[in-house]
């Protein structure tokens, strides 16, 4: 599978959901199992690459004015939220975080933002195909601390400079 493939199966899974990131992922599972394992595994090696080159201080910062706040585990999910779409959007928002506020059209604070089910998608159509789980895709992981200059949360004013677009359109 190469990149075109990866962003092709992500996009026709969102449309097919109607951008509910639940919903995209139960329908990329059972589009993933509609492909051989080995497929099944380079789709899995393409999401966690970029999983893992968004990993990001900007972009942590960007998520955190976009979610009013963004832990851990929220900014985990958000990576995943924001690879589900689309190369677009999340080729946009490693290029410029703040662009993010031009990128979204519609942004639903109740589902948007979290994609923790994508996350899981390849591991759960390879286990549902061969019975077994996933093998190590052989990726180094993402370093221990995000790449970039540190963002300062508690700081308002400083996000708001940082990321004016985000702060004008998610936060007034």
């Amino acid at each position: 599978m190469d990149e075109t493939e990866f962003w092709e199966l992500i996009d026709a899974a969102r449309e097919a959901a109607e951008g509910d990131p639940e919903e995209q992922a139960d329908v990329l599972v059972d589009r993933l199992l509609q492909l051989d394992p080995e497929l099944i595994l380079d789709f899995a090696r393409h999401f966690e690459a970029r999983y893992n080159r968004s990993y990001r201080w900007d972009l942590w910062g960007a998520a955190w004015v976009l979610l009013d706040g963004a832990s851990d585990d929220a900014f985990d999910f958000f990576r995943c939220w924001l690879i589900g779409q689309g190369r677009e959007v999340y080729e946009g928002a490693l290029h410029d975080p703040d662009s993010l506020a031009e990128l979204l059209e519609e942004f639903d604070e109740e589902i948007d933002g979290d994609g923790e089910e994508l996350g899981y998608a390849a591991d759960e159509a390879y286990e549902q195909l061969t019975g077994t789980v996933a093998p190590d895709l052989g990726i180094a992981p993402a370093p221990a601390e995000p790449e970039g200059s540190p963002v300062d949360f508690e700081n308002e004013r400083a996000l708001a400079t940082r990321f004016p677009r985000l702060w004008d359109r998610f936060r007034q």
